[in-house]
């Protein structure tokens, strides 16, 4: 299990410099100047040069990328043009928001997919099953931003059961964080509904693949009744896919909410990241892509441990 993991983590830790590199690379090349685009078309050469040497514009490319790798490693991301304020703030900030959107949406989507993608499975070719398949493949067929106006429409505008957009933050007692929670409902559920469309397909179609293997046919011979055989024999060896594909999904959740968040007006990482690339705050960008694709990587890692928990021959290579 030792090797295991330290095989993992030094393919993590491999991707995530690669990936470094990467993000320095694209966002270097991209056309435009960051200090004209904050100055303004109007502004002299000396304010030009002045900010350019502030921001560190005028050092050479391989030095700027060792700093700022550099500064990753002892948590300094430096600091925001355009907020004036570090970045590490800035996410620390909206973290608070993505982070449980993310949370509340995967688990809504996993609540609702695998007994799905079970029950589908367990009736297979039935008109139930059917009839489940026909809905999830509406949901991945939806945009979620369409699902998220109707959604808005029907139970913030019609019912005003729940905001239809803002944060009010989550308070300091329970009454503010009911009042968050409510403000993050409709984007979980915009959010989770087509992921758990997916995901209820993937679990339906690995179920059947495990229930067709012989300890399945010797489990139902040996007497076992078949709720026993679908939860404790089929559903545990169908989770390889599941997990793939769960973590996958938080990935998305967690880098993938710049629609939603501009939808319903969420100080999010996406609106952020959205907010940075007008203005070219490439710090920025440069900061919460990497802390992005950092935690995607920790997902990966905690999905691995994951595939050898449900899979012990994973552990050994075999």
């Amino acid at each position: 299990m030792t090797a295991y993991l330290a095989k993992r983590l030094a393919i993590g830790l491999a991707t995530l410099l690669v990936a470094s590199l990467v993000v320095f690379s694209v966002l270097e090349i991209l056309p435009g100047d960051p200090a004209r685009i904050m100055l303004g078309l109007n502004a002299s050469p000396e304010a030009l040069e002045a900010l350019r040497s502030q921001m560190g514009l005028d050092r050479p490319v391989v030095l700027r990328y060792l700093d700022w790798l550099a500064g990753m490693a002892t948590g300094d991301f430096g600091r925001s043009y355009t907020y004036s304020s570090p970045v590490i703030e800035l996410v620390a900030e909206r973290v608070s928001v993505s982070l449980p959107l993310a949370l509340m949406a995967l688990a809504l989507s996993t609540a609702i997919a695998i007994p799905v993608g079970i029950f589908a499975a367990a009736r297979r070719g039935r008109l139930s099953d059917t009839i489940a398949m026909g809905i999830a493949q509406v949901g991945v067929a939806i945009p979620n931003f369409w699902f998220a106006m109707l959604l808005v429409y029907i139970f913030a505008v019609g019912l005003r059961l729940v905001p239809a957009g803002g944060f009010p933050g989550w308070g300091e007692d329970w009454g503010g964080v009911w009042q968050g929670f409510k403000a993050l409902l409709l984007p979980a559920v915009a959010l989770a509904l087509p992921q758990a469309a997916i995901l209820s397909r993937v679990t339906r179609s690995a179920m059947l693949e495990v229930m067709g293997e012989d300890y399945i046919r010797t489990a139902r011979a040996k007497g076992l009744p078949r709720r026993a055989v679908l939860w404790r024999h089929a559903l545990r060896n169908a989770l390889i896919p599941v997990l793939t594909i769960l973590g996958l999904q938080f990935a998305f959740l967690l880098a993938g909410t710049i629609i939603i968040e501009n939808v319903f007006y969420l100080p999010g990482l996406g609106r952020l990241i959205f907010q940075a690339i007008s203005q070219r705050d490439l710090i920025v960008v440069e900061g919460v892509v990497m802390l992005l694709v950092a935690s995607i990587i920790v997902i990966n890692l905690l999905v691995d441990i994951c595939y050898a928990i449900a899979d012990p021959r994973l552990r050994t290579g075999r």
